[in-house]
């Protein structure tokens, strides 16, 4: 089984109401995980002791979301506190149709379920039609509303027993090695560094103008253009790994990637912007629909260690050169060692 999220665009006709049943929503939550920290124990709730302008079923769903994060808060120490507006609907309780959503608020004391105009395509009714749905959560998005339903799809094993191993980097995005000898190279590093430093410099200009607005345009569109080519870097991929029959898809942990990374002082800005997890995320759900596993291996001296011979060497530049006489590109041998390399605890990446 796979979870999804499957996005979609609505257009309520009353954004207020949306608005206050967020505020009210993560209100609650931030209200019951500061009465468990002071008494140091989350009490048994049931909806009729929380007082809240939600509906039953609203204030059951802050109930589980408090006592999650009390959870968390007990092994962190500290008691994160939501800001960010959300509203939270178990499946029980929404329905959707070809070009709405129906969602239950309270209006004046009573509970009213709200029909709201919503856009979805033919891929967003399949994946929603396919699986069994889960929470809803409504969500705005620089003025923008959404739903986000989250989907278990049952997914089904490729019959291949061929596997494939991606090294991600700056310079080229990913490599992709499979073990049937297969080697491809995805993205385009310098044109990400080129964009990257065209919405900088924008926004440096702006910033002396106090141009706050612009500046938050410019840095969405910078978002849009960075999530376009994960998905297309992503896509890629997967349709070489069908192509390819792979069942499985092994990718570097990216605990540490950082700091564990080579690189110059005049990357090292473009290092710790790079959406490495957006688009880990994006290859784990693209190859769950696809039937095929992700797991994630631990990428130690995986550029430095010789796929033939297994001695190590530090490349030159990008070229990888060892004494036995075997050489390729330096992020070729990370993704065959990485292909090579055995999963983590053997677990599957969720996506």
């Amino acid at each position: 089984m796979q979870t999804i999220t499957v996005q979609i665009r609505i257009f309520p006709s009353d954004p207020s109401l949306l608005k206050e049943a967020g505020n009210e929503y993560i209100q609650t939550v931030n209200l019951l995980t500061e009465q468990a920290e002071a008494s140091g124990v989350f009490p048994k709730l049931t909806s009729k002791d929380i007082k809240a302008n939600l509906p039953s079923a609203v204030r059951n769903q802050a109930i589980r979301d408090a006592r999650s994060i009390h959870k968390k808060m007990k092994k962190q120490g500290k008691r994160p506190i939501l800001k960010r507006r959300a509203y939270y609907v178990n499946n029980q309780n929404y329905s959707f149709g070809e070009d709405a959503v129906s969602i239950p608020f309270m209006i004046d004391g009573n509970v009213r379920r709200i029909t709201i105009s919503a856009h979805i395509t033919q891929r967003e009714q399949g994946l929603l039609s396919s699986g069994k749905l889960g929470l809803l959560k409504i969500v705005e998005k620089s003025g923008k509303w959404y739903v986000q339903i989250s989907v278990e799809k049952r997914t089904e094993s490729t019959m291949g027993d061929v596997t494939m191993g991606i090294d991600l980097g700056l310079k080229v995005p990913a490599v992709i090695v499979t073990s049937t000898g297969k080697t491809q190279f995805a993205g385009n590093g310098r044109q990400n560094k080129f964009m990257r430093r065209k919405y900088q410099v924008r926004r440096r200009k702006m910033g002396k103008q106090k141009k706050i607005s612009a500046i938050r345009k410019q840095q969405n569109k910078e978002h849009r253009y960075m999530m376009d080519q994960n998905h297309k870097i992503s896509r890629k991929i997967v349709n070489t790994a069908i192509e390819q029959q792979v069942s499985v898809i092994k990718i570097e942990k990216l605990t540490n990637i950082r700091q564990a990374t080579r690189t110059s002082r005049k990357n090292a800005k473009h290092l710790h912007n790079w959406t490495f997890h957006q688009l880990l995320l994006f290859i784990a759900y693209k190859a769950a629909l696809a039937g095929i596993r992700v797991v994630e291996v631990n990428p130690a001296y995986t550029s430095q260690t010789c796929p033939a011979c297994a001695k190590r060497n530090k490349a030159r530049d990008r070229m990888y050169q060892c004494s036995c006489g075997f050489h390729a590109h330096r992020d070729r041998v990370g993704a065959i060692n990485i292909m090579r390399q055995p999963g983590i605890d053997g677990n599957s990446l969720s996506a």
